[in-house]
């Protein structure tokens, strides 16, 4: 599957680092993609993260991570009301990114760790990065195989 660029009609500088933060940059944008890797894919299933996002705030996220094709929703088969979110591969391409930035956290950060973190340390010691982003991003790919396919 080709992914295409969509053209940034604003951006601050032409900066890679700053055109990025303009799509992903915010307080929420990121935690929906980990939501997402991690098996959360319905609105109520974001709104019961953790970090307790808004109702607002968070369709509005919604729509701006599918605008830039990052993510993309099936109807559930089940509840026509329900909408089950999944990440495309620009999404899935994000998943280096989202490791990274949560290994230099618990690298540099003091905080307790929810229990999901420490599950998932304690699955992936011993593991390189590209070990756990190639597993990871498979087992992501596998479990919506239906979905990419249709």
């Amino acid at each position: 599957m080709k992914i295409e660029k969509l053209k940034i009609l604003e951006n601050r500088s032409g900066c890679p680092i700053a055109t990025s933060l303009d799509v992903l940059g915010d307080k929420w944008s990121l935690i929906i993609i980990r939501d997402i890797f991690i098996g959360r894919t319905s609105f109520t299933d974001f709104l019961n993260s953790p970090e307790k996002i808004s109702t607002n705030i968070l369709k509005s996220r919604l729509n701006k991570l599918e605008y830039f094709e990052i993510i993309y929703h099936k109807v559930s088969k089940t509840d026509r009301k329900v909408k089950n979110y999944f990440l495309t591969e620009k999404g899935m391409d994000l998943y280096p990114l989202v490791y990274e930035l949560s290994m230099w956290s618990l690298k540099h950060l003091d905080f307790e760790h929810h229990p999901l973190t420490v599950e998932w340390i304690k699955a992936t010691k011993g593991k390189s990065a590209s070990q756990i982003i190639e597993k990871t991003v498979t087992e992501y790919k596998n479990s919506i195989k239906d979905t990419l396919s249709s």
